[in-house]
């Protein structure tokens, strides 16, 4: 699963305060004691930046935010490293000894991508010598944006690492058995006429507000009742108080009129 960590994540009152509550302190160290029971070892991988970012990774080890009290370390080599936080755009050069040091990572591991030209190459992404963002060569868990990302966003991203290490750590393999199969939504519904109540609701309302109305219809249409059916879906779009949902509601149960008729 991979995270994309926004600004949103990590503005608070002021540049101390997203790391200083007591709740993101309590479930970084929580992740290390109960899930890793270790410290959660970094190596970082300059791919070709101005060193901004480098400058920020250092201030977040510094006393002021002290990474470290969450059991964050920072190693010389990836053999001991746990979370590989690749920062600058992947130039030529640079990609074989970006995948050395991924292939020499024990498993499981982490690769964090760190500022804008490590998620996506920045300004260099057009450069006749770099191959873009980290992703190009690797996949990447975690992306922490920002040119470059404040020390706050890096710790908040090392506490979004954490938590994934922790999965990787525990990771279970499901084994499908013999004739099992995923629960179909609504079976009770004709697959075509699902399909066409989804896309009228996504046509009218967009992809994700279009999905929650047509589910919400459809869940109306599955239950049991006396009351005919054209009765009961103009029943259930006149009780919406959104004009714009009524309407929508309204037109799925033409579409379901027009095609049981």
């Amino acid at each position: 699963m991979t995270r994309h960590i926004t600004e949103t994540d990590v503005r608070a009152a002021g540049p101390f305060a997203k790391i200083d509550t007591p709740a993101d302190v309590v479930r970084m160290k929580s992740a290390l004691l109960k899930d890793i029971r270790r410290s959660a070892y970094v190596y970082r991988v300059d791919c070709g930046g101005c060193n901004a970012c480098e400058i920020e990774i250092f201030a977040s080890i510094t006393p002021v935010f002290d990474a470290e009290r969450f059991g964050i370390k920072v190693v010389a080599s990836p053999r001991h490293a746990d979370i590989l936080l690749f920062t600058g755009a992947v130039t030529r050069s640079m990609r074989m000894p970006a995948l050395r040091a991924y292939e020499a990572a024990p498993d499981p591991k982490i690769v964090v991508s760190y500022g804008a030209c490590g998620v996506s190459g920045g300004i260099f992404h057009d450069l006749y010598c770099v191959w873009g963002g980290t992703d190009k060569i690797l996949p990447v868990d975690v992306y922490i944006p920002g040119c470059p990302p404040t020390p706050a966003a890096t710790v908040y991203g090392f506490a979004v690492a954490l938590g994934l290490l922790g999965q990787k750590l525990k990771a279970e393999t499901h084994v499908q058995a013999e004739g099992e199969r995923v629960a179909v939504a609504h079976p009770s519904i004709p697959y075509n006429l699902r399909v066409l109540v989804e896309r009228e609701a996504r046509r009218m309302a967009g992809y994700r507000q279009g999905g929650d109305i047509a589910e919400k219809f459809l869940v109306m249409l599955e239950q049991p009742g006396l009351v005919p059916l054209t009765d009961r879906m103009s029943t259930f779009a006149a009780a919406e108080t959104d004009p714009r949902v009524a309407e929508i509601l309204a037109r799925l149960g033409d579409v379901v009129t027009e095609a049981i008729a």
